[in-house]
């Protein structure tokens, strides 16, 4: 049985992810993504978790491909070394999560969520704010309740997919989507 690792070139399909070759990762993805899984597995011991952060470190190789350098070390050892510091920190974030009382996702749709309070001394632009009102509301409510958990609870992604439910891949694609979705309605 012969080494599928040991006769891919990794240090080329990094080179090709930075020029934005799609194949280069998915190369990458076939030949390493159960090795990476099952490193991940073993760190936080939590399989739909490591799956995620898998997903999370397949963005990470991708956007940061260019930043590899074969002086420092091996492509190979490098791709796990993404993988294992995401799982390092998302072990350091579980330790500190919160636990709710309630697991209804939809407990932020009450309308006194949608009211806003300036804290600062400066005056509140009330026009902005109704706008955002509007803009938040034309969010399907699963995504507005992830923003809205983000931006005014304080929470991280591993929290918000703890109370929700969904991956923290989906999670973190729904909060960036709204506010991809919030940037054009203000605009």
């Amino acid at each position: 049985m012969t080494d599928v690792s040991s006769e891919f070139d990794h240090a080329a399909a990094l080179a090709n992810c930075a020029r934005g070759e799609h194949d280069a990762l998915h190369q990458l993805y076939v030949h390493e993504g159960a090795r990476l899984l099952g490193v991940v597995i073993r760190i936080v011991k939590d399989r739909g978790m490591a799956e995620d952060i898998v997903h999370d470190a397949c963005l990470n190789i991708w956007q940061r491909a260019d930043s590899f350098d074969p002086a420092k070390g091996s492509a190979r050892a490098w791709i796990f070394s993404v993988a294992r510091h995401l799982a390092l920190n998302a072990i350091r974030y579980r330790d500190r999560e919160v636990t709710f009382d309630s697991h209804d996702p939809t407990e932020l749709d009450d309308a006194e969520h949608f009211q806003h309070t300036s804290v600062v001394d400066e005056p509140f632009d009330w026009q902005t704010g109704q706008r955002m009102d509007s803009c938040l509301a034309e969010l399907e409510p699963e995504r507005r309740n992830c923003v809205l958990h983000a931006y005014v609870d304080g929470l991280s992604h591993a929290e918000i997919s703890a109370h929700t439910g969904a991956p923290l891949g989906t999670v973190k694609a729904w909060i960036k989507r709204s506010l991809l979705r919030l940037r054009e309605c203000m605009a």
